[in-house]
């Protein structure tokens, strides 16, 4: 199979590379991390200019007609720099609901979001799901030819500066089926929405978001009336595949910084990186780097054909694969760095932060293994 990336994708991948490069030092990250808004607005200008927020959407909406493999070469250098702007949530988790919607909902939506103008975020998360995208509680009751929603939605990624949301709410059925489920696009400048923002601990801004009576017109539900689990399971499959590529990236940083700090930290007369056992370490680092890059690779490639039976179930393994062997990678990195590892002002830290919340995102390695075995 030919891995080779085209080369519009190796364009992509070095203009993003020089990007991290130039406008990602760990002290330039921090300021906008303490930051109103928690990212840079100007970067996220720049990033519409140059068409990345097009890449996945189809040309006819006025994207380029980029897929998961064109996301995933920008996600791993996004990784390299822990990139602060909200691409995950409104382009590839909201905007990725949107494209699976009616033509009048694109045609009305997605060009706003193109252009960097409006910026989405996806609600899926509640007080009791846990990671069951199913389990829901927001109810949605039809009201003429309005829907008034009900409900608390918890740990909405950058909903804090969201324009707009995309709600899953209960239309029929019982709390946990994963028929009656419908997807809601919903104005954060509505009546009866309160939102709560708050930042994580790798950086990032999220936020919680109670609905109390918020009408919502007909015309804004995505897709069909409680059909919206298979598009919610499509956009969180992009969602793994999205954060698996960030954090191969951020892998890639942890092991390089840790084998450069032990050639260059002396200790008993020689450099750390003489010391087999460690050379053990760094090398069981690198393949663990690896096997997480190659099952990537497979998932990424089976969900883009979209024809292969085994698809859901790689992307189980690949989100168990890359929680384990990222938070082996951040451990092993932090330890051989010793009392430097835990400092803030180095990067190592920020970096191992980021891949404890990967691991928790759209569910842990445990519940991804039991997904996987189911």
């Amino acid at each position: 199979m030919n891995f080779e990336l085209s080369s519009e994708q190796r364009l992509i991948q070095e203009s993003i590379a020089r990007f991290v490069q130039d406008n990602y030092p760990l002290d330039a990250r921090q300021k906008l991390a303490a930051g109103k808004l928690g990212f840079s607005e100007t970067h996220w200008s720049t990033m519409a200019e140059l068409g990345w927020l097009a890449l996945p959407f189809d040309a006819e909406d006025g994207g380029f007609g980029g897929n998961q493999i064109d996301t995933m070469v920008l996600m791993e250098q996004f990784g390299k720099g822990l990139v602060l702007e909200p691409y995950l949530a409104s382009i590839v988790m909201g905007g990725g609901a949107v494209k699976r919607g009616s033509a009048a909902l694109r045609t009305e939506i997605l060009p706003g979001v193109i252009d960097g103008s409006r910026q989405l975020a996806l609600a899926y998360a509640e007080p009791q799901s846990r990671f069951d995208l199913h389990d829901v509680v927001t109810n949605a009751r039809s009201d003429g030819a309005d829907y008034v929603l009900n409900g608390h939605k918890s740990m909405v990624l950058h909903g804090g500066s969201a324009h707009q949301v995309v709600v899953s709410a209960r239309t029929s059925g019982g709390q946990a089926d994963t028929g009656g489920i419908s997807l809601f696009l919903v104005d954060m400048d509505a009546e009866g929405i309160k939102r709560d923002g708050f930042p994580t601990v790798d950086g990032l801004r999220a936020a919680e978001i109670t609905l109390k009576d918020v009408r919502v017109p007909a015309s804004r539900v995505i897709g069909t009336i409680d059909q919206g689990y298979p598009i919610l399971t499509a956009v969180a499959n992009d969602a793994i595949l999205a954060l698996a590529a960030e954090a191969i990236g951020a892998m890639e940083v942890l092991y390089k910084d840790t084998v450069a700090y032990t050639q260059e930290r002396v200790q008993f007369d020689h450099p750390l990186a003489d010391f087999q056992v460690l050379q053990h370490r760094m090398v069981d680092m690198f393949m663990e780097y690896e096997q997480c890059k190659s099952l990537l690779y497979r998932a990424t490639l089976e969900v883009a054909q979209g024809t292969s039976p085994t698809a859901q179930r790689t992307v189980h393994a690949l989100k168990h694969l890359v929680g384990r062997s990222g938070i082996f990678i951040g451990e092993n990195a932090v330890q051989l760095h010793g009392g430097m590892g835990m400092t803030e002002e180095l990067r190592i830290g920020h970096y191992f932060k980021r891949m404890l919340v990967i691991e928790s995102q759209f569910g842990n390695t445990d519940y991804h293994l039991q997904r996987f075995a189911a």
